[in-house]
């Protein structure tokens, strides 16, 4: 009997796009379900999302941007482009800091590091980032030769990873695979809708189906608007563009 299960992470404060997500998930009867991170930043309804998440017992690995306000740091562990990206970012986890309660703060410094699972015959590794980095972004056209190493280091068939929010799955010359599960919160594929993934395996074989939820952006982008976090998130939202 086949084992499927959902996956899904980058939330970044969006309480909408969370809700939305879970009611799909409980739509389509998943039931194991995993997060792998970044709970909050970027929105302003971090209080909410981490909470949710701590009723949920869901299992949650921890992200750079978990650790970060966890730990009261002005450093999300982010790479960004520019100058310009840059300020935003700082903007953004000075604002979170300052409104994340004490108690959600020390939930997420709980947060696990990664999560193991047999899934049919296949040793399933979940991770932030990468089994190496917590914040190392694992795009779709990093070499097969350097994932392949990954995986060797993770002892693991089939790699899921976040942090990118970059929804794919890519098959490696081995055979064993890398997912990434995309963004419920804050995508930058140019589709705005919240994603997470479902995986299914039967003994080695393993689909990997994604999953676009819509939700109310403007629930979310308003309150951006109506606070002192920078409104230029509230666009990007907007967009599904970062």
């Amino acid at each position: 009997m086949s084992r499927r299960i959902a996956i899904f992470s980058d939330i970044h404060a969006n309480l909408a796009a969370l809700e939305a997500v879970l009611a799909d998930m409980d739509a389509r009867g998943l039931k194991e379900r995993y997060c792998l991170g970044d709970l909050v930043g970027y929105a302003t309804f971090p209080n909410e999302v981490v909470e949710t998440l701590r009723r949920s017992g869901i299992p949650t690995i921890m992200g750079n941007y978990d650790q970060g306000v966890g730990h009261d740091s002005d450093d999300c562990g982010c790479a960004y482009k520019t100058p310009e990206a840059k300020a935003l970012g700082n903007r953004s986890i000075a604002w979170t800091n300052a409104h994340t309660s004490a108690e959600n703060k020390a939930f997420l410094r709980t947060l696990l590091p990664h999560i193991r699972l047999q899934l049919g015959g296949l040793r399933v590794l979940l991770v932030h980032g990468s089994p190496r980095k917590i914040n190392e972004y694992l795009f779709e056209d990093r070499p097969a030769d350097s994932l392949e190493r990954l995986l060797d280091m993770g002892e693991a068939d089939v790699l899921v990873c976040g942090h990118t929010h970059l929804p794919y799955h890519k098959i490696l010359p081995s055979g064993r695979h890398v997912v990434n599960d995309g963004s419920v919160g804050k995508p930058k594929d140019g589709d705005p809708r919240a994603c997470y993934a479902i995986l299914e395996a039967e003994d080695r074989v393993l689909h990997v189906t994604f999953v676009r939820v819509a939700y109310d952006i403007e629930r979310t982008a308003r309150a951006i608007e109506a606070s002192e976090m920078p409104h230029e998130f509230a666009a990007m939202l907007r967009t599904g563009t970062g």
